[in-house]
C-alpha cells in the first residue's frame, strides 16, 4: 500500500489555521443568527403587544363610546404659536369629539416651557374654534407620551378617556394608558397621511419608541409630578 507523504511543519500549520478559521467562522455565523433573532424579538415583541391591546380600542368619532375626557397628545407648534399640521389635525379630531357630545372636557398635554409652548397653542386653537375656554384644560409638563398619560392619571385624576393622535401613534399611547390604569379608547387622524414620507418616518419611529415604553412601564418611571390639579374635575362639574 502506498503511504501518504508526511506533511511538513509549514503545511500542518496552514491546515490547522484553516480549520481554526472554519470553526471561528461557524461560531461567528451562529452568534450573528442568534443576535439577529434576539434583535427581531426585541423589536417585534413590543410592537405585537401594543397592537394586541389597542386594536379593538381604535374607533371613529361616530363609533367610539362617550368618555368624560379627550386627551390630546402634543406635537410641534411653530414660532408664532400656531399648531403644526399634525397637531392641528389632532385638535380637529378633539373638536369633533366635543361637538358630537362624545367628551365633556378636552385635556391638551404638551411641552409648555417658557420658550416653547405647545400647550397654550393647543388651547388657543380649540378656543378660537368655539370650544368654551373652561372646557379646555392644559397640561404643561407632557414632555412625551408616557409623561402625558401618567400625569393625566396621577395629576388630573383621569380614569377614563379618549386619546387623540395620529393612528400610527395611538397603539403605543393606548398601551401606556391601559398599563397605568386609564380605561382608554382612541380616535386617530389620517388626514396628514398624504405626506407619505413623513408618515412612514413616524410609523418607523414607533418601533424604537415601543422599546422605551416597555422600559418606562416596567420601571414605573416618574415624570414631572406635583400636587393634584382639580381643573378637569371642575370643568366636568361646570
Amino acid at each position: 500500500a502506498r503511504l501518504r507523504p508526511k506533511l511538513g511543519n509549514a503545511a500542518c500549520h496552514r491546515r490547522m489555521a484553516r480549520r481554526r478559521g472554519w470553526v471561528v467562522g461557524r461560531v461567528l455565523l451562529r452568534l450573528a443568527v442568534v443576535g439577529a433573532l434576539l434583535g427581531t424579538a426585541v423589536v417585534v415583541g413590543p410592537a405585537w403587544y401594543v397592537k394586541a391591546v389597542s386594536d379593538d380600542r381604535m374607533l371613529s368619532v361616530d363609533d367610539v363610546p362617550a368618555q368624560p375626557v379627550a386627551l390630546v397628545l402634543g406635537a410641534e407648534v411653530y414660532a408664532d404659536g400656531q399648531p403644526s399640521r399634525y397637531l392641528r389635525a389632532r385638535l380637529d379630531v378633539a373638536y369633533q369629539l366635543f361637538t358630537a357630545g362624545k367628551v365633556k372636557v378636552i385635556l391638551v398635554s404638551g411641552d409648555g416651557t417658557e420658550h416653547y409652548n405647545e400647550t397654550d397653542g393647543m388651547r388657543e386653537y380649540l378656543i378660537e374654534r368655539g370650544i368654551p375656554a373652561k372646557k379646555v384644560v392644559g397640561d404643561y409638563h407632557g414632555y412625551d407620551t408616557y409623561d402625558s398619560c401618567v400625569r393625566a392619571r396621577q395629576i388630573f385624576g383621569v380614569s377614563k378617556a379618549i386619546v387623540v393622535s395620529q393612528t400610527f401613534h395611538l397603539p403605543r399611547a393606548l398601551a401606556i394608558c391601559r398599563a397605568i390604569g386609564i380605561e382608554a379608547w382612541g380616535v386617530g387622524d389620517e388626514t396628514v397621511k398624504t405626506n407619505s414620507e413623513l408618515w412612514a418616518y413616524g410609523a418607523m419611529r414607533e418601533l424604537g419608541a415601543n422599546l422605551k415604553m416597555v422600559w418606562d412601564v416596567l420601571s414605573q418611571r416618574q415624570p414631572t409630578l406635583g400636587p393634584r390639579d382639580r381643573s378637569v374635575d371642575e370643568a366636568l362639574r361646570g
